[in-house]
């Protein structure tokens, strides 16, 4: 949903109710694994700290949605659980407009000592179709932590399809600022180097 306005906080509610009976626009679920022919497929490994307590940061980080607040990119409900059939809203600002897109989380790995992670699903009110993954994870050979965005996705309304190429500078602005904000969420990440990686 494209607006020329900032819609109020009301009009974001009810447009998550409204998500409720609301189907995932792309099949199957688990889309974020694979490399179906007509998606785009973006992948980022970005080092943020070593050690448990830069994965206990990461963890905190990832299940408050830091990925999502952006300045330009907010999520509602704040605080919504990563637990799978969970309806979120985000919100970004771009070109002077804003745009307004439902998603599900379809998956979500279990929270063990060395990773959390989960998956949403774009909604029919989405400009585009796909999914989404965000991880992080200690590695326990060397203790570094990563933070993992995978995005399977293609166009999906029109306005969407015709504006292509901003769209997917704006896919690749958000992969940035998203590892930025995970990064500073993370205390040891200062201390860490930065490695990030882009790989299929």
């Amino acid at each position: 949903m494209f607006l020329t306005r900032r819609p109020a906080a009301a009009f974001v509610e009810r447009f998550l109710d409204a998500q409720a009976a609301s189907a995932l626009s792309y099949a199957p679920v688990g889309l974020s694994a694979l490399r179906p022919p007509g998606f785009a497929v973006d992948h980022q490994r970005v080092l943020l700290g070593t050690g448990p307590e830069a994965f206990a940061a990461a963890r905190a980080a990832l299940r408050a949605w830091t990925m999502c607040r952006l300045g330009w990119v907010r999520l509602y409900p704040p605080g919504a659980p990563i637990d799978v059939g969970t309806n979120v809203a985000v919100l970004a600002h771009h070109l002077g407009f804003w745009s307004l897109n439902a998603c599900r989380v379809v998956l979500s790995d279990a929270d063990t000592d060395t990773r959390l992670g989960f998956a949403y699903g774009t909604l029919a009110d989405h400009v585009e179709r796909g999914e989404e993954l965000f991880a992080v994870e200690l590695d326990p050979r060397d203790g570094r932590v990563w933070y993992e965005l995978r995005a399977v996705s293609r166009p999906g309304a029109l306005l969407a399809r015709l504006g292509y190429p901003l769209a997917r500078r704006l896919q690749a602005r958000f992969r940035r600022d998203s590892a930025r904000a995970m990064r500073a969420a993370v205390p040891a990440a200062a201390e860490a180097p930065s490695r990030p990686r882009h790989q299929p």
